[in-house]
């Protein structure tokens, strides 16, 4: 069975974005871009919140067509344009670049995405991890660290009241300072 992976980055203080939206602080170089995109292509499906969504689709599906693109970056677009998009929204009516419109996180209906072929499906958008995660439908968690403390903004995890164990299953740190946190479900 497929699992549901979390990707985000945050800072050190638990913020996925600072005030007014920033991800400025957010430090994404080749090394870690490449590293993704290498991740990214082994995933059967990204998943997204109707703002992740349309902050990808803003960027990503012309973005190699950029001449200042550089490598990671032109290959990150043609993996996301081509990769199976669905977008969990009330209002948006249309999506495009292989996008299906899902209008609510029904756990029936993700765990039978989750028993179809391929890849893991990729999550994106603290919003919906936050649907997913109130539902336990996220099965793993990576978090990459970034060395920066943002003192305000949105934190990546909403208060809840259920607890959820994990174990520790890789750890990564990249030149530019950014440290991947891979959790998977605990087992006891």
């Amino acid at each position: 069975m497929r699992k549901i992976v979390l990707g985000m980055s945050m800072s050190l203080d638990g913020y996925f974005e600072g005030p007014d939206h920033d991800i400025s602080w957010h430090q994404v170089d080749d090394e870690l871009h490449q590293f993704l995109n290498d991740d990214l292509r082994t995933r059967s499906a990204f998943l997204h919140g109707r703002v992740t969504y349309d902050l990808m689709a803003d960027v990503w599906p012309t973005a190699d067509a950029d001449p200042d693109a550089d490598g990671p970056t032109a290959e990150f677009a043609g993996i996301w344009r081509d990769m199976p998009k669905y977008v969990y929204s009330r209002t948006l009516r249309h999506a495009r670049w292989n996008t299906t419109v899902v209008r609510d996180v029904v756990p029936a209906e993700v765990e039978a995405l989750k028993d179809g072929p391929g890849g893991d499906l990729s999550i994106g958008g603290a919003d919906l991890a936050a649907a997913f995660a109130a539902h336990d439908l996220i099965d793993a968690y990576d978090i990459y660290v970034h060395p920066v403390l943002v003192g305000r903004g949105r934190r990546l995890f909403a208060d809840r009241d259920a607890l959820t164990r994990l174990r520790l299953v890789h750890t990564r740190q990249f030149g530019n300072g950014v440290v991947l946190l891979r959790y998977g479900r605990a087992t006891s």
